[in-house]
C-alpha cells in the first residue's frame, strides 16, 4: 500500500514528525479547496526516532487526541514513510500491457530492483507516460519499503481509530502541496528552478524542484529543537518548559536580540550552506525561488533575512492562502502552523486524484 493507486473517497492526511501529529482535511468544489479540519497533537518524547515509529501504541494515542481535537467525522487516512526508507526506480515497460498485466510483470521482475527479499516489502508503482526514446514502452516509477515501516503506520492510525486507504512517500507529499503552491504564487514555475528548506525539529530537509518534480534533496542535522534548547540553557527552564515558552512567549526582554536572532542568523548559514552544497554537486547553477517550510518558518522576518543573505526571492509556505476555511477551523492558528502542514496538505490533496 505504497503511494500510487487513486482514491475516490475523501481522506485526512496524516503527517507523523518527530514531535507531532499534523493533521488535515480538505474539500474540493470545483477547482477551488476548502479546509475542513486540522489539528496538531504532540508527541512523547522517543515515540518517533529517525522518522521510524518505535511506540505505535504511543502515536496511535496521539493521533487519536488529533483527531477528537479536529471534530472530523472522516475515519480514512494517509500517511506517508520518510524518503530514506523507501526505494523508488523508474524502469521501462511495454506501452501495451494492462494495468494487471504490468503489476504481474513488476512482480516478477522486482527483485532486479530492490535489494530485500520481496516478503519483507511492500511495492507499489506508478505509470509516468511514454519513454522519450522509445515509443514502444513506458516510464514506470517503483516504489518500494519494508513492510515494517508501512505496518508501523497503518497500526499506528488503526490505534487512532483511523483506516488507512494509502501510505505515500514524505517527498511525493511534499511534492504535491508545492506543485499547487507553485502554481499560484509564480508565473512560470515548470520552467523555474524552486527550493524548499524545510526545517524541522532536528532535520532540515533541503530540496530542489525542477519542472515541479523534486530532483534533490539533503537532510542536514539542524532545527527547531536547537532553539528550544538554547532558551533552556539561557534561561534554566526543563525542555517542555523552554518548548512552551518558545511558542506561546512570556520570555526576557533580551529573549529576542541575545537568543531568537542568532538563532535566526544560523538558519540563513545552514540554508546557505546548503545551497552552496547543491551547486557544487549539480549542473544547475541558479535557484529562482526559496520556499520555507517547517516550523521555524513561522518565526517573524524570517524570509526578509534569508533573502538578503543567499540573494534568492524567498517566501514562507502557506499552501492555504487561496483556500476557505470551515467555521470550526481557527484561521489564524492554521495560517500560523502553514508552514509546518506541507506533508500533511499533500496527503489531503490524494483525495482527489
Amino acid at each position: 500500500m505504497l503511494p500510487f493507486k487513486k482514491k475516490s473517497t475523501p481522506i485526512i492526511g496524516v503527517d507523523i514528525s518527530a514531535t507531532a501529529i499534523k493533521l488535515l482535511e480538505l474539500s474540493r468544489s470545483g477547482g477551488k479547496y476548502r479546509v475542513e479540519s486540522y489539528a496538531v497533537e504532540p508527541l512523547p518524547a522517543n515515540s518517533v526516532v529517525d522518522k521510524n515509529i518505535t511506540d505505535i501504541d504511543a502515536v496511535g494515542e496521539a493521533i487519536k487526541r488529533a483527531v477528537s481535537k479536529s471534530g472530523t467525522k472522516n475515519k480514512f487516512a494517509a500517511a506517508a514513510v520518510a524518503g530514506g526508507t523507501v526505494i523508488t526506480k523508474i524502469i521501462h515497460m511495454p506501452a501495451n500491457l494492462s494495468d494487471a498485466d504490468m503489476a504481474n510483470q513488476i512482480q516478477v521482475e522486482a527483485d532486479q530492483y530492490i535489494p530485500f527479499p520481496l516478503e519483507e516489502v511492500a511495492l507499489d508503482f506508478e505509470v509516468l507516460g511514454p519513454n522519450a526514446d522509445n515509443p514502444d514502452r513506458v516510464d514506470v516509477l517503483l516504489a518500494a519499503s519494508r513492510s515494517e515501516n508501512v505496518d508501523a503506520r497503518v497500526g499506528a492510525l488503526t490505534i487512532g481509530g483511523l483506516t488507512a486507504r494509502i501510505i505515500d512517500v514524505e517527498q511525493f507529499a511534499l511534492e504535491n502541496t508545492i506543485s499547487m503552491l507553485a502554481r499560484k504564487v509564480f508565473d512560470t514555475p515548470e520552467d523555474e528552478i524552486i527550493a524548499v528548506a524545510d526545517i524541522g525539529s532536528s532535520v532540515t530537509t533541503f530540496s530542489i524542484l525542477e519542472k515541479l518534480s523534486i530532483v534533490y534533496s539533503r537532510e542536514q542535522q539542524f532545527g527547531g529543537a536547537q532553539l528550544t534548547e538554547d532558551i533552556q540553557r539561557r534561561y534554566g527552564l526543563s525542555y517542555e518548559e523552554a518548548g512552551l515558552a518558545k511558542k506561546q512567549g512570556g520570555l526576557p526582554e533580551n529573549y529576542i536580540p541575545e537568543v531568537l536572532e542568532p538563532f535566526k542568523e544560523s538558519i540563513s548559514q545552514q540554508i546557505s550552506r546548503a545551497q552552496q552544497f547543491f551547486f557544487s554537486a549539480s549542473q544547475i547553477s541558479n535557484i529562482d525561488h526559496l520556499i520555507l517550510a517547517g516550523g521555524c518558518s513561522s518565526i517573524p522576518g524570517i524570509a526578509e533575512l534569508v533573502q538578503s543573505k543567499i540573494g534568492v526571492p524567498t517566501i514562507v509556505a502557506n499552501p492555504f492562502a487561496d483556500m476557505s476555511v470551515s467555521s470550526r477551523v481557527s484561521a489564524q492558528a492554521l495560517t500560523n502552523d502553514a508552514p509546518a502542514l506541507m506533508v500533511s496538505c499533500g496527503l489531503a490533496l490524494r483525495s482527489f486524484d
